[in-house]
């Protein structure tokens, strides 16, 4: 479940061609290497930087039944070293060159990034190209690492009742596919990772046809491809084992889940709806529409929810909604809202469910829609302010099976959506039998019957 707006979650790509698409949005220059490495390169000179990203189409999703954790685990592990550089050194030499890098997974991707000044390029390509295909594994270092990823888990999601009912949700909505594993992985089956586990995994989906690059900034495109083939052209392709995901089932009946911890300082209640994806959907306007819906709900002061439910009712301290299309698989539309101090949960339970009750029947307007459209719109000349998030919308993209062009035309997919496209897909997605529920309570259960 995401619960932030971000643009990058409108969109998603795979890129074959090698000349610039016809651009609306970034513009890229893009060209496959011999060895299947995808390259993407966005100019952007509005100062001397650099963002330089590798996506790997596998995440958390893919991971083996029983192995939970892997694809975070190994994302940890990259930092190890390799002959050429070693553990520890790789953050040290961005750092000391004025850098800074990190590394994220999700269920479908997995992506490590640098953004550094544009003389630095060379070298952090050359450090990420080798650690691709050359990661060095010490037992002592797996051991340690795991133990920090453990005690990840334990601070960000054991200790934190938020995210453990964010995790029990998704386990919930989620019956059969891989989507309901979280992304850290379950306890017991993240204590019981090996080195061979680690390993087996790098050797099976980190290969450079199952990459792709993306370089955003202050660069010359035809030197950047350039120095991709020196530092990545060299690099083996290997043969990649199919991306097996299980079926969800169709859904037969709303659930849910209540949660009751002595932390919980702010109760919530939280609604997940299965939904079509950028990728999945058979009815690709549908995916616009949602995002519209999502927009007309929760986008700002003046959204319905938080216009019903904090200020003409003030039954709550907060209230949104989110839709994301990126993902592979299936996608989710949700709900969420805290009550105000001494408003039962009862209340904005009701509440909730006749907003929703309130949209299915009488629908959104076209005034509505011509405002949401107007705002999304806004939001990519921001977009395209931003290196990162140029390299993240298009990595997000490529890794969960769309194309350049389904990125570069966003703009005019949304100008064409109509109120009836958003009623249609309201009433298509926001069904109870495809629904979760969670209710997050204080101790005892007592602050949300008073």
């Amino acid at each position: 479940m995401r619960m932030w707006r971000d643009w990058a979650a409108m969109a998603t790509v795979a890129i074959t061609v090698s000349l610039p698409a016809q651009a609306q949005v970034f513009n890229p220059v893009t060209k496959t290497l011999d060895n299947g490495l995808q390259v993407v390169v966005v100019e952007n000179h509005r100062a001397p930087i650099v963002s330089h990203m590798v996506w790997y189409r596998v995440g958390a999703a893919d991971e083996s039944a029983g192995k939970s954790g892997i694809a975070h685990f190994l994302e940890h592990l990259m930092f190890k070293g390799t002959p050429s550089v070693p553990p520890g050194e790789f953050s040290k030499i961005v750092a000391r060159n004025g850098g800074r890098d990190n590394a994220f997974t999700s269920s479908d991707y997995t992506a490590y990034f640098q953004n550094i000044a544009t003389d630095r390029l060379d070298m952090v390509m050359k450090m990420e190209a080798d650690r691709m295909r050359n990661l060095t594994l010490a037992e002592a270092d797996v051991v340690s690492e795991l133990e920090v990823v453990k005690e990840e888990r334990r601070s960000r999601t054991d200790n934190d009742p938020a995210a453990l009912m964010q995790e029990r949700l998704e386990a919930l909505l989620f019956v059969n596919h891989p989507y309901r594993r979280p992304i850290i992985g379950w306890p017991d089956e993240l204590a019981g990772l090996t080195r061979t586990d680690a390993l087996d995994y790098y050797q099976r989906w980190y290969a450079p046809n199952n990459a792709i690059l993306i370089v955003a900034g202050d660069v010359d495109p035809a030197k950047v491809i350039a120095m991709a083939e020196t530092h990545y052209g060299p690099l083996k392709p290997e043969k990649l084992p199919p991306r097996l995901r299980a079926a969800e089932p169709p859904p037969v009946g709303a659930r849910q889940i209540t949660l009751t911890d002595a932390r919980v300082k702010q109760p919530s209640w939280t609604r997940l709806y299965l939904a079509p994806s950028q990728h999945s959907a058979t009815d690709k306007t549908q995916i616009q529409a949602l995002e519209v819906l999502g927009e007309i709900l929760s986008g700002g002061a003046t959204s319905r929810l938080y216009k019903a439910l904090v200020v003409d009712q003030g039954i709550a301290a907060s209230a949104q909604a989110w839709y994301d299309a990126g993902a592979l698989d299936h996608s989710t539309f949700g709900f969420h809202a805290s009550p105000r101090p001494g408003v039962a949960m009862d209340t904005l339970d009701t509440a909730l469910k006749a907003e929703i009750a309130r949209l299915l029947k009488d629908g959104v307007t076209e005034d509505e829609v011509r405002r949401a459209k107007t705002r999304l719109k806004a939001e990519v000349v921001y977009a395209r302010d931003s290196l990162h998030t140029a390299a993240r919308v298009l990595g997000e993209a490529l890794t969960t099976g769309q194309t350049v062009a389904d990125v570069e035309d966003w703009p005019n997919r949304i100008a064409q959506v109509t109120a009836a496209q958003v009623n249609a897909a309201a009433r298509a997605v926001l069904v109870d039998n495809a629904s979760a529920t969670g209710l997050l309570l204080p101790a005892a259960n007592q602050e949300s019957r008073r």
